[in-house]
């Protein structure tokens, strides 16, 4: 009797854990199926607004629809509603551009432009050996007014005013150019294979390495680790990192050069949506043992806040400067697309060796070094020995190894 009793509360036991199976596969699959057809229906509204807009277009639209031009500011325009501020879409030949900035291994005149705040004008900030604009004799200083018959006027960034100084090897464009000391002049000058830097250093207050570091990118270690070398060889007692205005698109190039100055440890993590943390970069037991400032504005971001918030944490850098523009983030590797165009997500927080994020928040310095509007207005024209804030980080620096 015990024996079929037995059997029975086995048996009666067997079914309750298939029902209850069941129905927890059943309320898996109905959550699963929901979601799915909520997306399907999300997809569905999205592509019908489309074609309903894209059929009352092409049915009434007087001007020809360039598809090319279409398809890519469809592109642009899914990646702006998504919610992610650091999310990018470029073109095929934007993207290609962007290869080769950061290869460093360009095709066009030869300069490093900005924006000048003061008149308007692409400012050449660099001339790069054996480029057309060398050899043409274009200056550090000197205004590119025009390219062709357009003003640089109405190319409002950097982005826009390098591209278009960008072209095939062998064509030719036309510029106008005003020297440093206002004489205009046009020249035409043939797009030619030239190399960039993003590093450049030298010796100043007898004793102090200043290393500038334009952006991070694939060649940025190799040029930073041979700065450092070559400065220490000749005696630097002490270090100032410019990262002024490096936007630090290239992730691992910062986390590379923050790893040359910095003792073992970790350097900085990865938070994704799910909470999860992964280790970006652990450092070597190598560093530089000699105190170390960071110069920093409002325009150092990403990867540069990163190498900053790194030398500052883990072996007592002093930031110079003005709070950084707070953007701690973990973009994607590219996603190309069958037609050359590329986009880029964000798919984490970036976190320190303690967790800590500076997203939105920015780095705050510890020696403010703003400068006034007569000072910004002359930003470009200052020389490292005529700059304000490399002054005052020199002033640091030097207090920093006992020299004051």
């Amino acid at each position: 009797m015990s024996k079929k009793i037995s059997l029975g509360v086995t048996i009666t036991i067997a079914l309750i854990a298939m029902a209850v199976t069941f129905s927890l596969t059943m309320v898996v699959s109905m959550n699963m199926f929901n979601s799915t057809v909520s997306s399907v229906k999300s997809k569905e509204r999205q592509y019908n607004k489309l074609a309903e807009i894209d059929r009352f277009v092409r049915s009434n639209e007087y001007f020809t629809i360039n598809e090319d031009t279409l398809n890519d500011t469809l592109a642009a325009g899914y990646m702006l509603g998504i919610n992610d501020k650091y999310a990018r879409y470029y073109t095929a030949k934007a993207y290609s551009e962007r290869l080769a900035v950061e290869s460093g291994k360009l095709t066009g005149i030869g300069v490093a432009v900005v924006n000048d705040p003061s008149s308007g004008y692409g400012r050449i900030t660099r001339v790069y050996g054996n480029s057309p604009a060398s050899e043409a004799g274009l200056q550090v200083g000197g205004y590119i007014t025009a390219i062709g018959d357009m003003s640089t006027k109405s190319m409002t960034d950097t982005a826009s005013l390098t591209s278009a100084l960008l072209g095939e090897e062998g064509t030719t464009t036309t510029i106008t150019y005003l020297t440093p000391d206002r004489q205009e002049q046009t020249v035409d000058l043939v797009h030619s294979n030239y190399r960039t830097t993003t590093v450049s250093s030298q010796m100043i207050g007898d004793t102090c390495g200043y290393v500038r570091i334009d952006a991070f990118s694939s060649g940025t270690a190799s040029e930073f680790r041979s700065a450092v070398d070559n400065l220490l060889n000749q005696g630097a007692a002490s270090f100032i990192f410019d990262v002024r205005d490096n936007i630090g698109e290239n992730l691992n190039a910062a986390l590379v050069c923050a790893d040359y100055c910095v003792p073992s440890g970790v350097i900085a993590q990865q938070e994704d949506k799910d909470g999860n943390i992964t280790l970006l970069r652990m450092s070597d037991e190598n560093e530089v043992t000699v105190p170390m400032v960071v110069l920093v504005n409002g325009s150092t971001s990403d990867g540069a806040e990163l190498f900053a918030n790194a030398l500052r944490k883990m072996n007592s850098a002093t930031i110079v400067g003005t709070r950084t523009a707070g953007k701690g983030v973990v973009m994607s590797d590219a996603q190309s697309f069958s037609d050359g165009s590329a986009a880029y997500i964000t798919i984490g927080l970036l976190l320190d060796n303690e967790g800590q994020s500076w997203n939105d928040l920015g780095l705050t310095p510890d020696v403010d070094a703003a400068l006034s509007s007569d000072e910004q207005n002359a930003y470009y024209d200052y020389t490292v020995d005529t700059d304000p804030q490399i002054s005052k980080a020199l002033n640091t620096a030097k207090m920093l190894s006992g020299q004051n």
